[in-house]
């Protein structure tokens, strides 16, 4: 029993001496996407922050495949040492387990650290529609029941779900076309091949500036500045239809409390700096300060949230 007691004190003693001296080495952070995406930008500009505050080097490693997934199990399998990380987000840790199931639990096989926010998704349309909002949208998608289409990036995505979610609501029926990636589907919308587009705001952004594309409403609970003209899903009298495509940074389970601190606490004021703010901004993001008690509770509810709505869907692999 004292030997017992003494290897106890002893782990306990070297754990809280290892976590005081992180990092000591390069951090990696997983971004489980590939190049150029959201996940992967987010996951640069906080890597170099972190960098430059913690004097250590952050480095990003892409590793895409299985709508985020393979990154994410390598992470939840690498010891909690605090040196290996994980871009998470809504597509890995919520949308992938229902849709396709994973290796991983989302919530028990990870430790959530820092949420970094995200883009809403938009509805957007093309001009030739001839409709100039959302309720004009919907009279038109009545009169035409499962003779309209849209598209979104892909079988399982926050696109799709949230025009499910909007389709339920609204009491319409639309033909879902998945394509692989949101650019697709927005080109497709610009051609005229499907009569509207379920993506981040990320996406249409710049289809929406140029007038070559509508948007009818995003699911943030509030008009962006840089997009006054788009009104919210709640405005449009859709209160429940408020999601963003969100990213945050996690590691595996059982990561030292201290560095889960120190890491939520930098993060978060990285977020808060103006250079990064303004950069998020042009992408439609705000950030979202939780500390990391409060954003493991946010995964669950996530979880909680969407599953039913992805059974719902009958979104399939793909």
């Amino acid at each position: 029993m004292a030997r017992s007691l003494t290897g106890l004190v002893l782990a306990l003693f070297f754990h809280l001496s290892f976590a005081q001296g992180w990092p000591a080495k390069p951090v990696h952070i997983i971004a489980p996407f590939a190049p150029g995406g959201t996940a992967d930008t987010l996951g640069r500009i906080v890597a170099q922050k972190l960098t430059e505050s913690l004097k250590e080097s952050f480095i990003v490693e892409n590793r895409p495949g299985a709508g985020g997934a393979l990154g994410s199990d390598l992470v939840a399998k690498a010891a909690p040492d605090g040196y290996t990380l994980v871009v998470s987000g809504i597509a890995s840790h919520v949308l992938a387990p229902a849709v396709q199931g994973t290796p991983y639990d989302p919530v028990r096989d990870f430790t959530h650290i820092a949420l970094f926010g995200g883009p809403p998704a938009v509805l957007a349309v093309n001009p030739s529609l001839g409709v100039k909002d959302l309720r004009e949208f919907v009279a038109l998608a009545k009169s035409r029941p499962g003779k309209m289409s849209y598209g979104s990036p892909g079988n399982g995505t926050q696109g799709q779900l949230v025009a499910e979610l909007f389709k339920q609501r609204a009491g319409i029926d639309l033909q879902h076309v998945p394509y692989k990636g949101a650019s697709a589907a927005v080109a497709d919308l610009i051609a005229g091949h499907i009569q509207a587009v379920s993506t981040t705001l990320t996406t249409a952004s710049g289809q929406i500036r140029a007038g070559r594309a509508i948007g009818l409403a995003i699911s943030a609970d509030a008009r962006l500045p840089d997009f006054p003209d788009v009104p919210t899903f709640g405005e449009m009298g859709y209160p429940d239809l408020v999601a963003t495509v969100w990213f945050s940074l996690s590691g595996p389970a059982n990561m030292p409390a201290d560095i889960v601190t120190r890491l939520n606490a930098e993060v978060n004021r990285a977020l808060q700096l103006p250079d990064v703010r303004e950069r998020l901004k042009t992408e439609g993001i705000v950030p979202t300060l939780m500390d990391a008690k409060a954003f493991g509770a946010f995964v669950a509810s996530e979880v909680k949230r969407w599953a039913p709505i992805v059974k719902a869907s009958g979104a399939k692999p793909g």
